[in-house]
């Protein structure tokens, strides 16, 4: 059985003194659902006030980003080392970073070799567009990104990655994909790329997460899915008793 997970991506929201608030509730509303991976991520300037907050807590903490290189004349970066000083967890490759800041499968994959290597968990974030979904591109898509975002990777590494299928035209959008047609790309070209990689038992390890307007209206139908093994959490994160139901959902 794969431990379900569920991570809130707060993106470019909540000043300190927000995200402090909104940690400390969650702290307290999340302590019962220990059979689920809880965690946070805020921006860069609320994670180290919030790892205190979470001091001796079962709530992970993450970054939304990191650069791979381990110093230098990189203005405005985190390194790998100074995410490790918070976090235990670091999104990567997410599509907004894709689109907005010309990230592409290679610098994904450096990164995502960095943060195995200091001892970070990637959430490994892939997915397609709406005009890539509508041209039936979408397992080609995924294999590209799958292939050269974990190039390299040995099968002890892959192990440690979580991966999050975010379709791009479901992301903040309302618009999300039913359970059946994600489990189904999660299943299929997800988890059949990792195998190709991989091999069998490493791939069914490996916790692949749905992203993409997740709510409490419809995060049990994602989590009774075979495949699906958690969510990353966008907007819904923000709020106590959105991402609480969430939560509960996936303790099943």
């Amino acid at each position: 059985m794969r431990t379900p997970i569920i991570a809130g991506n707060w993106k470019m929201n909540k000043t300190v003194d927000d995200a402090c608030d909104l940690v400390s509730k969650l702290r307290e509303s999340l302590a019962p659902y220990s059979t689920v991976e809880r965690v946070v991520c805020p921006p860069a300037t609320s994670l180290l006030p919030v790892s205190a907050i979470l001091d001796e807590s079962p709530i992970g903490l993450g970054a939304q980003n990191m650069h791979w290189e381990e110093k230098g004349a990189y203005t405005g970066e985190l390194s790998p080392a100074m995410v490790k000083e918070f976090c235990g967890y670091v999104i990567l490759g997410h599509s907004e970073r894709r689109e907005y800041f010309a990230e592409t499968d290679q610098t994904v994959n450096k990164k995502v070799k960095a943060a195995l290597n200091i001892g970070l968990t990637p959430i490994f974030c892939i997915g397609e567009t709406l005009e890539q979904n509508e041209a039936g591109k979408t397992e080609e898509v995924l294999t590209r990104q799958i292939k050269f975002g974990l190039e390299g990777l040995s099968e002890e590494e892959a192990a440690k990655i979580v991966v999050a299928y975010e379709p791009i035209w479901a992301i903040g959008t309302g618009k999300a994909a039913t359970s059946e047609d994600a489990n189904n790309v999660i299943g299929g070209a997800v988890r059949g790329n990792l195998k190709k990689l991989f091999g069998n038992t490493v791939a069914e390890s490996i916790r692949i997460l749905y992203g993409g307007s997740v709510k409490p209206g419809n995060a049990v139908e994602y989590f009774g899915m075979s495949d699906i093994d958690g969510a990353l959490v966008g907007g819904a994160a923000l709020k106590v008793d959105d991402f609480t139901a969430i939560v509960k959902a996936a303790a099943g």
